[in-house]
């Protein structure tokens, strides 16, 4: 049988009914059971129902309602994990589980209030993506294009970074394959022309006495090697570090004082010399490479004696190394450490340029000599192992400064007695009189007091009371007096004046060389012909030369030795002296050129003298030559008449004169005492009628000419008068026509023309131009 659906709460519901019926009629026999006022009062109770749980009706005659919340647990279990009891007044759950998101809800998530899209699936919201997907889709892809060149920017400025640091990591390293060795025949030439574009900008500088001269007598010292990179010459600074470079020095390194990226900027008006490089040799040493400078450094300037330096060009010098010293220290260097005169470079310019700083781990492997410990500061000195600082660098200034100011080295070690090793134990021992260079300036500079005072100030025992170097520069300035002017326009000045009286100087010496030079060429004409001579100051050899038609004149003195055993050696002297001098200047206004004048004696009771001309050589003048040789030896007969021995006043000089043309042979001989002599048989047969005995005694006073001669004076030139002597038996030539030269028509006879037509040779018949 079945039962109705409603069948369990019926029954609860007639059971409650009759259980308030049963109460009423308990309390109240008498009541009507009709009285439903009264049964409602007695409804309040509890009790089991029929389909399980209890039925709670209120005294209102509510009934309270308890849902059971049931589940299946992990184990697939039914579980009761709650109850809702409801009643009029509220609804209340009672829990019967510890935590929901972990004892009842799958997932750790309790689900939503009411479903997105409602209950019953038609509240579904819009969907963008579907309903805007071009939008989306271009969103995406921008959104994506972003994400990528967001990436790649990343990627790209990390690698550029990395590309920049190797960037700098190249302008301080150079491989030793990009340093060109010099040879010592190159190295020199390039050393000699750097020293005359110095010298064109300066008057004041010389080779230096150290570093300059080792660096010319060969490229590789103790300290430096020089080469050539990038064609100039730079000096590699040997270090016996090994390069194990840090992160911290390397990035040192790139700064713009140490890299060479601002050679060209800030170099070009610093204090600082170009810091080029380190290159690692084959056996991993490091070297620093720094521009050679022409001047060498302070150290070599001041070495230098003739060196000029005035009390405006010291204090320039001591202010560029403040300047330098400052930057360095405001830098990430933060001091030098190692400064010293030979650390200050000059340039062409005259700037002073701090070089030897940079990368101190490098430096602590190298061995100071107790030459250039004296630079150090005294607490250097005695422990080492200090770090070097900015004081110790003030402390370097100062001994510099003494150095500039007294134009010596540091403690004057060239004038003391002591040792280095000495001067470096009483630095240590220090004291209230510690040792210091002295300050005695040349009485001649005008020096300011406030300078020494300052310098003073920069050695002090105590590194604390050591002013820094911003105020060392504020008192240089100060010390200025408001002067602008730089080195540079201070040089310039004194080179103007150094100019105008080496211009008046030079101009003085080359007028005396000129003068000089002109006695040279003077006396080298009288020795040579000019041409002759020019062509040898040229430098330019002189070969023998042929020429075919010449006249050649000879004389002697008559009874020369006889005359000569009348005088004194030193009155024959002066009688040639005389009488050649008479000679000169006849053969100046001819085209003549005098080969030679010997007076040599030929035996003990005999002497000869003989005079050699040419005309016709070595300047070629056509047929002119017999003209001027003719002219010439009837000119010396002419000067005869008026000529008178100083010491024999009665004694009359004779001629014996000899003409001939022909062709002869013209070369210098000899380099010591070089002469210009003739060869040919010509030149002998002018001569050797002199020495024909039958005829000697008849040829004195009279012009001898050869048959060639005759022809070229009577039928080619024209204008003299000549006469035939006759044939003459002459040794080694046999018999020779021979003639007389008279003289020249409308001209004035030979003095000795009486002695002429007295001879036995007048009876010869005269000729004369056809």
């Amino acid at each position: 049988m079945s039962v109705a659906k409603y069948a369990g709460q019926l029954a609860d519901a007639f059971y409650a009914y009759a259980v308030a019926v049963n109460r009423s009629l308990t309390s109240n026999p008498s009541a009507n059971i009709r009285n439903g006022s009264m049964i409602l009062k007695n409804m309040g109770m509890t009790f089991e129902g029929v389909g399980g749980g209890d039925v709670i009706v209120d005294p209102d005659s509510t009934r309270t309602s308890v849902i059971t919340l049931v589940g299946l647990n992990s184990s697939k279990l039914p579980q009761t994990y709650g109850r809702l009891i409801i009643n009029n007044q509220s609804i209340e759950f009672e829990a019967l589980y510890d935590d929901e998101y972990y004892d009842i809800w799958n997932g750790r998530q309790r689900p939503k209030a009411k479903p997105i899209c409602g209950f019953l699936g038609n509240q579904c919201p819009a969907n963008f993506v579907r309903d805007y997907l071009a939008f989306v889709a271009i969103l995406a892809v921008f959104l994506l294009a972003a994400v990528g060149a967001a990436v790649g920017g990343v990627f790209f400025a990390i690698r550029q970074k990395q590309k920049e640091i190797e960037r700098q990591d190249e302008l301080w390293h150079v491989d030793i394959g990009h340093l060109q060795t010099i040879p010592k025949k190159n190295f020199e030439e390039r050393i000699l022309q750097s020293k005359s574009e110095a010298s064109q900008r300066s008057f004041v500088s010389g080779p230096s006495t150290s570093t300059k001269l080792t660096a010319e007598s060969r490229n590789e010292t103790s300290r430096f090697i020089f080469y050539l990179f990038q064609n100039e010459i730079v000096a590699a600074n040997k270090h016996d570090a090994r390069p194990h470079l840090t992160v911290e020095e390397r990035t040192q390194l790139r700064q713009p004082i140490l890299s060479h990226s601002l050679v060209a900027t800030f170099f070009e008006t610093s204090e600082f010399e170009v810091f080029l490089n380190f290159h690692f040799s084959s056996i991993s040493l490091i070297s620093r490479i720094w521009k050679y400078c022409s001047r060498g450094s302070l150290a070599d300037v001041i070495e230098r004696s003739s060196m000029q330096m005035d009390s405006f060009f010291m204090f320039s010098l001591i202010r560029d190394i403040a300047n330098g010293i400052a930057f360095i220290h405001s830098s990430i260097l933060n001091c030098h450490g190692y400064l010293s005169s030979r650390s200050c470079l000059i340039d062409d310019r005259w700037q002073v340029k701090i070089s030897d700083f940079g990368i101190s781990s490098i430096r602590e492997f190298d061995k100071l000599s107790k030459e250039r410990m004296l630079w150090n500061a005294p607490e250097i000195l005695r422990d080492e192992t200090i770090e070097r600082s900015q004081e110790s660098d003030i402390y370097s200034f100062g001994i510099i400064s003494s150095e500039i100011i007294t134009r010596t080295s540091a403690f004057d070690m060239e004038n003391r007695k002591e040792k280095p090793e000495e001067i470096i134990y009483q630095l240590k021992k220090g004291g209230f009189n510690a040792i210091r260079p002295s300050l005695l300036v040349d009485e001649s500079l005008e020096i300011n007091p406030a300078l020494l005072h300052l310098i003073r100030d920069c050695w002090t025992e105590k590194p604390s009371e050591r002013p820094s170097i911003d105020q060392v520069k504020s008192l240089l300035k100060g010390m200025n007096d408001g002067k602008k002017g730089n080195l540079m326009d201070h040089v310039f000045n004194m080179l103007e004046t150094y100019a105008s009286n080496l211009e008046e100087e030079v101009s003085e010496r080359t007028k005396e060389l000129v003068e000089e030079q002109k006695k040279s060429d003077v006396l080298l004409y009288r020795m040579l012909p000019k041409t002759v001579a020019e062509k040898l100051k040229s430098g330019i050899a002189i070969e023998p030369e042929t020429f075919e038609l010449v006249t050649i004149f000879f004389s002697d003195v008559v009874q020369f030795t006889n005359l000569a055993g009348k005088c004194t050696p030193l009155q024959v002297v002066q009688l040639l002296n005389d009488l050649y001098t008479i000679f000169d200047s006849i053969i100046e206004q001819h085209d003549v050129y005098k080969v030679r004048r010997n007076c040599f004696f030929k035996t003990k009771s005999s002497c000869l003298d003989g005079y050699l001309c040419v005309s016709g050589l070595p300047h070629r003048n056509g047929n002119e030559h017999i003209r001027h040789i003719a002219r010439m030896a009837l000119g010396f007969l002419s000067s005869l008449s008026q000529f008178r021995i100083s010491h024999m006043p009665n004694e009359r000089i004779n001629l014996r004169i000899g003409i001939n043309c022909g062709s002869v042979v013209a070369g210098v001989v000899g380099l010591t005492m070089p002469r210009y002599c003739l060869f040919g048989d010509a030149v002998n047969t002018a001569k050797l009628p002199f020495y024909e005995k039958e005829k000697f005694r008849f040829s004195a006073g009279r012009i001898h000419v050869s048959s060639e001669a005759n022809r070229l004076l009577t039928q080619v030139v024209g204008g003299f008068r000549t006469e035939e002597r006759g044939e003459v038996l002459i040794k080694g030539k046999g018999v020779m026509e021979t003639y007389w030269l008279l003289e020249e028509n409308g001209g004035v006879r030979p003095v000795l023309k009486k002695e002429r037509q007295n001879s036995p040779s007048s009876i010869a018949r005269s000729v004369t131009p056809s």
